[in-house]
């Protein structure tokens, strides 16, 4: 007997923007007189892709199109791709929040979803009253919500205010019940849509926690959307990559995040629109050098090499280059240059170099920009700010490095050292 809990076949959704249903009453009539006769929906056949850079031809757009997977018991699925790839509108339909255009899904087992904080809560009701209320939505008896009152409730962290109305509980605070109770109210499916990048560092490690547990203990099937890609990473078995509304990728974790990071468009692809014939000197790219493979991630303290692609269509004379690394709110966690690391200027003769940083990064786990610069005779030349972002991801979740950024710098200072060459 097969133990594939969710199998979904040729599924696609189409939405007409801007309207409700097909936006006229002739266009209801053709689709009503269609699904009578047992034919297809007339408009299922029209509509751009769902790209949301542009304007597109059509009102109609394919927010998934012939998207087909299978999901065994016990797996955890991971769901990535930038916004607007489809990941949110899959989740809805497998919850049957809303239905497809087209395919079906075949499902077996009871599902919890948490689509969004505070999902099924009733702002005017207390926390105890909500846990009875949302774990009657999911089908749950009032004694197993009983059975489980006391778990749930230690599990949240609001025990304080259980019999407080939730309208008044943070945005936080309403993430950890709705959570909780989808977590410990026992279903085969649970689905989690990014809800966890509203709680804080603490709740995010005892969610991931929870559904590590009740995958590999229980055998639940865990279907999880983020951004947080060392979550995903740590959390999942199996990947899926959306890409405007179709599967870029289904396979074990680890390959569909390379897929990821190596996918062509404007958010991950390293690369920048540039008038190339109006520019002498640019950078084409750049990427980590971890033994054989070229990416855009590592794990903090990992021997690695950074590096850059150049291109110059005229000779430059004492050239140096450098790089820094920004967090998210813009400060500068590290930086370093070509003089700093021998002293030295160098040229460049007409064509493409690559530069080489050696480096040991000792930064926490997280997102970064990278910021590279190359100037002749201490004038810049090109300036770069890469839309591709440095994924650290620490083997260790609970691992929090305390270093300063002086701290951070000196380490760096010390393991960095830096290489020219044309390729």
């Amino acid at each position: 007997m097969s133990n594939t809990v969710i199998k979904v076949e040729n599924l696609g959704k189409q939405y007409r923007l801007g309207e409700i249903g097909t936006g006229t009453l002739s266009h209801d009539l053709n689709r009503a007189w269609a699904r009578l006769r047992g034919k297809e929906d007339p408009f299922a056949k029209i509509g751009d892709t769902n790209d949301r850079t542009t304007k597109g031809s059509s009102d109609f757009v394919w927010s998934l199109k012939d998207i087909n997977f299978e999901v065994r018991a016990g797996e955890v699925l991971g769901i990535i791709g930038r916004n607007g790839a489809g990941k949110s509108t899959l989740l809805k339909i497998l919850s049957k929040v809303t239905a497809p255009t087209t395919g079906r899904i075949n499902i077996k087992g009871r599902i919890a979803s948490l689509l969004e904080v505070g999902t099924g809560f009733h702002p005017e009701l207390t926390g105890r009253e909500n846990i009875f209320l949302n774990g009657a939505i999911l089908g749950m008896t009032k004694i197993e919500i009983r059975n489980k009152f006391d778990e749930i409730v230690d599990f949240s962290g609001v025990e304080r205010y259980i019999d407080t109305p939730v309208k008044r509980y943070s945005s936080g605070m309403y993430v950890r019940l709705a959570f909780a109770v989808s977590a410990f109210l026992e279903p085969e499916i649970l689905i989690v849509d990014e809800v966890l990048a509203v709680g804080d560092a603490e709740f995010q490690k005892k969610c991931l926690g929870r559904m590590k547990d009740v995958s590999v203990n229980d055998g639940r099937t865990v279907l999880f959307v983020s951004h947080n890609i060392a979550a995903v990473r740590g959390l999942c078995t199996n990947g899926l990559l959306l890409n405007q509304g179709r599967v870029e990728s289904f396979a074990d974790i680890s390959t569909v995040l390379n897929d990821y990071f190596s996918t062509p468009n404007d958010e991950v692809d390293g690369g920048r629109e540039i008038n190339k014939n109006k520019k002498d000197n640019y950078f084409l790219k750049w990427y980590l050098q971890v033994g054989d493979e070229q990416r855009h991630y590592c794990e903090p303290r990992q021997e690695l090499s950074f590096c850059f692609e150049f291109v110059n269509k005229v000779k430059l004379n004492k050239a140096e280059v450098g790089f820094q690394i920004r967090g998210n709110d813009g400060e500068i966690v590290y930086g370093t240059n070509s003089r700093d690391r021998n002293g030295l200027y160098f040229e460049l003769t007409p064509g493409i170099h690559k530069f080489v940083f050696d480096v040991r990064l000792p930064i926490r786990d997280g997102n970064y920009e990278i910021d590279v610069a190359i100037a002749e005779n201490d004038t810049i030349v090109d300036h770069w700010i890469s839309k591709t972002r440095l994924e650290l991801l620490s083997k260790e979740k609970d691992t929090v490095l305390s270093e300063s950024v002086t701290g951070i710098l000196r380490e760096l200072s010390h393991f960095s050292k830096v290489k020219t060459g044309s390729l």
